[in-house]
């Protein structure tokens, strides 16, 4: 299945930290009724991840919601634990960012969005994109080519609103 506008996002179950340890999340569910950006990146931790990914959206994140986005969601192929850490790290905790993690890189893989650069350490991991979703349905989509960091980015995605 690819990402594609007037597609709907794929049913997955994702994993956050709760306040007991790692919750399952159903993607579906999570996007039921509601107004949300989803983006993808390929990790934690990771340069342009951290440095430009990621901020991009924390800088964009009261401008979404002026907009009536309920939800800005980061996924990852990485486990609650490190997601969790990182979005305490990155300040994206504090925006109210939501990190998801597609831990064993299952969704990312049957979107045909999986790539691997060993020479990084990165096996398995997610090419970025990132999309408006309402009800499930994908509404706008900024698809990134393979190493690159450019209309994946919050203000790149609020320019298409």
């Amino acid at each position: 299945m690819a990402l594609s506008v007037g597609g709907r996002m794929p049913e997955a179950s994702l994993v956050t930290m709760g306040a007991d340890g790692p919750v399952t999340v159903k993607l579906s569910e999570r996007l039921r009724g509601r107004k949300v950006v989803v983006f993808a990146l390929p990790g934690a931790f990771t340069g342009p991840c951290s440095t430009a990914h990621v901020p991009s959206f924390i800088r964009t994140a009261d401008a979404f919601r002026a907009k009536g986005v309920d939800e800005i969601i980061c996924i990852s192929v990485n486990d609650p634990f490190t997601l969790k850490a990182w979005g305490e790290a990155t300040g994206a905790t504090r925006a109210g960012i939501t990190h998801l993690g597609d831990a064993d890189g299952s969704m990312t893989r049957g979107l045909g969005l999986d790539f691997t650069a060993p020479q990084l350490g990165l096996i398995g991991r997610s090419n970025r994109y990132a999309a408006l979703v309402e009800d499930g349905v994908i509404t706008r989509l900024n698809l990134d080519k393979p190493g690159e960091c450019d209309i994946s980015r919050g203000e790149a995605l609020l320019a298409t609103l």
